[in-house]
């Protein structure tokens, strides 16, 4: 079984920063919804054999946290969408061409020096092949960001047509994917149930 986590907030998350490639860490906060999210797993009964994260220390600390002692690989191709001339920009206060983005994903492509949607899908998908044998017969932890997330899911799923993009992914929030026989991968679906997280995953 494949399962996607989203980092726990950072103080640019609670800022409402752009954040991209911006290595921080984790904040109050964020260390107790990674912890909290491994309570969920341990008492699931969802022991991971490996972990694969992002490079970036806020996804590597919600691994960590999320599944102590389990060994991380980090992944390049797990890191956040490069945004560019936008890192850390006020989300409250949007350049208008990244307003239009972020208001309509799906018709109005990532404006110049932002990486691409596309591109995010691309990388994502490639590294999730590359491990589809490997969580066939395991389970594997993919610590990673909202966007690179969500691009991960849009691969997964092959009629999504972009409805993930402007899901609201909250800080530390899982889906997972079952591994099918013969390798394909399974439609994900968020995890655990919704009314068994309420308040937990809090943004």
């Amino acid at each position: 079984m494949l399962y996607l986590i989203r980092h726990g907030r950072t103080a640019n998350n609670a800022a409402r920063l752009l954040q991209g490639r911006v290595d921080t860490p984790l904040d109050e906060l964020g260390e107790q919804q990674a912890a909290a999210a491994g309570e969920v797993f341990s008492r699931a009964g969802v022991h991971f054999a490996k972990i694969y994260s992002s490079p970036l220390m806020r996804a590597v600390r919600t691994a960590e946290l999320a599944a102590p002692g389990v060994p991380v690989v980090t992944e390049e191709r797990l890191l956040e969408m490069d945004p560019g001339p936008y890192e850390g920009m006020s989300l409250m206060d949007p350049a208008p061409e990244v307003e239009a983005f972020f208001s309509d994903f799906k018709h109005v492509p990532a404006p110049e020096g932002m990486e691409s949607l596309e591109a995010v899908v691309e990388r994502l998908g490639e590294f999730l092949e590359e491990i589809r044998e490997e969580a066939a017969g395991q389970d594997i932890l993919v610590s990673t960001h909202a966007i690179a997330m969500k691009g991960a899911l849009e691969y997964l799923t092959p009629d999504a047509d972009g409805k993930f993009w402007s899901l609201m992914l909250p800080n530390c929030g899982v889906y997972r994917a079952e591994v099918l026989p013969g390798g394909a991968h399974g439609v994900p679906e968020a995890w655990p149930e919704r009314h068994e997280t309420k308040g937990l995953f809090a943004r």
